[in-house]
């Protein structure tokens, strides 16, 4: 009964990530046709509407949800809590939502006395993200560096990679930790412990504990899902600078000095080590389903992110490129490879629905990365319909993509 509540509240959690991924790429193309009243501007404490959006309300939910079944099994334990993820739902999506209104402009009379919108949603994120560190805590707390990792002795050749991607969950845990008590502080005043601007706050938890949780969890299923055999030398380099890399980006990001330098350099590093592993894999396979394109083109618009970040780190902040650096990590690094793999723990082959099956989620995917692809050519032109068109498909591919994924637990739930 527990496994199975545990379940049907993770799904919910991916369900409420799906949501915000329509809202957020129907605000960016409502900022980008001009609607009146909606722009790219950030809120009083800096957080930028779509970073809200895209990373606490779409990522970071869609994370959550799968690390309560994956973490657990992964550390070759049973969750502590089978109600935390029930508890942590409303308080972290309701955190993301009122983040995202108050960033957007939204002031509403009566709130001032708690902090307004942004203080009120970062309390509530807070104390979501508190029940989903501390339940995971307890429950690896006797084997917490992830040396047990549950690895069958069929797989008994990847237990040297599993107890790797282990290795580094904690350091992931501790970003989201330090960036739920950034977030908290920019948005109350309470002291910070080194950000000073928004953007730190999302390196801390789009690069450092979004990023790092893919790469370890990516480590551990992706040679299974396309049965087929890592670069070992990959993870011994991917995983270490993933685990620096975002913590230095987020240290050095003011001054951007050597210390933001050598962030970029071993983020990058990461990120391109990753997609070299995944294309790896990808060309060894036999194996061809749909949701394995997504995560190659998610590892594709990732090296773009970081090269665009690397040119930021050593000839400065061109800020015509700032929107493409966003676009390409948080919708295309992250985004699409969240895609991918969702679609393969929720095949929409199996679906009995209306439109539902591997075409339509192609076509989903192939929308979100030709309309992410068009959004980065127009912003690097300067050229707005490009931008526009693109922005467009986005919405469109992230519509279908909620659309099967939400079909498929209410046709789960009614079987």
């Amino acid at each position: 009964m527990s496994s199975a509540l545990v379940s049907r509240w993770a799904r919910r959690t991916v369900a409420v990530g799906a949501f915000f991924l329509v809202v957020w790429q129907l605000f960016v193309l409502a900022a980008t046709a001009g609607a009146p009243g909606v722009g790219r501007s950030v809120g009083a404490h800096g957080f930028a509407p779509a970073v809200v959006l895209g990373l606490y309300g779409f990522v970071l939910h869609v994370v959550f949800g799968k690390a309560y079944s994956l973490v657990p099994a992964y550390f070759d334990r049973e969750l502590a809590f089978a109600r935390a993820p029930a508890v942590q739902l409303p308080l972290t999506a309701g955190g993301a939502a009122l983040l995202a209104l108050s960033a957007a402009g939204v002031r509403p009379s009566g709130v001032d006395r708690f902090g307004g919108l942004d203080g009120v949603g970062a309390v509530l994120w807070a104390a979501g993200v508190a029940v989903f560190l501390g339940t995971l805590a307890w429950t690896v707390r006797t084997n917490p560096t992830g040396g047990e990792t549950g690895t069958g002795e069929a797989n008994a050749h990847r237990r040297g990679v599993d107890r790797a991607a282990n290795a580094v969950v904690p350091a992931a845990f501790a970003y989201l930790a330090v960036g739920t008590y950034e977030t908290l502080a920019l948005a109350t005043g309470l002291p910070t412990l080194f950000v000073a601007y928004a953007p730190q706050v999302a390196h801390l938890l789009g690069a450092g504990f979004a990023a790092l949780v893919l790469f370890a969890v990516g480590f551990r299923l992706l040679p299974r899902f396309l049965v087929a055999s890592l670069p070992r030398a990959l993870v011994a380099v991917v995983l270490p600078a993933g685990a620096l890399g975002a913590l230095l980006l987020a240290v050095g990001f003011l001054r951007r000095g050597p210390w933001f330098r050598t962030g970029a350099v071993l983020e990058a590093t990461a990120v391109g080590g990753f997609a070299l592993a995944y294309a790896v894999l990808f060309v060894r396979t036999d194996r061809d389903r749909v949701g394995f394109y997504g995560v190659l083109a998610g590892a594709a618009f990732g090296v773009v992110g970081v090269a665009v970040g690397l040119w930021f780190a050593f000839r400065g902040v061109d800020a015509s490129l700032t929107l493409v650096h966003r676009r390409a990590n948080l919708l295309g690094f992250l985004g699409l490879t969240i895609v991918g793999v969702a679609y393969q723990f929720y095949p929409p082959a199996v679906g009995r629905f209306p439109g539902a099956g591997d075409r339509a989620a192609l076509a989903s995917m192939a929308a979100l990365a030709g309309g992410l692809g068009l959004e980065l050519l127009g912003l690097a032109a300067g050229a707005a319909g490009v931008v526009l068109a693109g922005a467009g498909a986005t919405a469109a591919g992230a519509a279908a993509f909620a659309y099967l994924v939400l079909g498929l637990f209410v046709q789960r739930t009614g079987s």
